[in-house]
């Protein structure tokens, strides 16, 4: 049994879904887990857990800056505790996109932050358009129809893998 702090940042809610799945699994093998959101995130003692877990979506190609921040505050806690790292974005939808080694997103994010930690995932994200404002609705309809995308401004369209993400809950629960 472990004590785990799952720390989230979500755009549109899909992350943080994400994290409730995994924090459901790993409540079933008698963990504590704890889900706090990065922008209450602050002012947590995170040496009162045994293990932390962020993940963050991606939005017009960037991670929320506040996650930067948090790591960057708590670079050496960080290092010194099981500790692991996804994220959600939407170009992991293909196969070249879609683990920690191959997706831009990760990489980029691997070589802001001096944090090494010792799980990686990546998941791929949703689209709900009828979420959106007009015009992150329009932008990311014309990402989409540049990346071969869905482009329906009426659909919902869920990448994400949920196999993948049972099977990070795992290896989370092992660390």
């Amino acid at each position: 049994m472990a004590n785990i702090l799952i720390i989230y940042s979500t755009t549109d809610g899909h992350t943080i879904e994400i994290c409730q799945e995994i924090q459901s699994i790993l409540e079933t093998q008698a963990n504590i887990v704890e889900l706090i959101s990065i922008d209450n995130a602050s002012d947590v003692d995170l040496a009162k857990y045994d293990k932390l877990v962020i993940g963050a979506s991606i939005r017009y190609g960037k991670h929320n800056k506040s996650v930067l921040d948090f790591i960057n505050r708590q670079q050496e806690i960080l290092e010194n505790m099981p500790s692991a790292f996804f994220s959600v974005n939407v170009v992991a939808r293909k196969a070249n996109k879609d683990r920690p080694d191959n997706n831009p997103y990760m990489k980029k994010f691997l070589q802001q932050v001096l944090w090494k930690p010792a799980e990686l995932e990546v998941f791929a994200g949703k689209i709900d358009y009828q979420k959106y404002r007009f015009f992150d609705r329009q932008m990311i309809r014309l990402i989409m129809y540049i990346t071969k995308g869905p482009t329906d401004p009426k659909s919902v369209n869920d990448f994400t893998n949920w196999e993948q993400v049972r099977n990070f809950a795992g290896v989370i629960n092992k660390m």
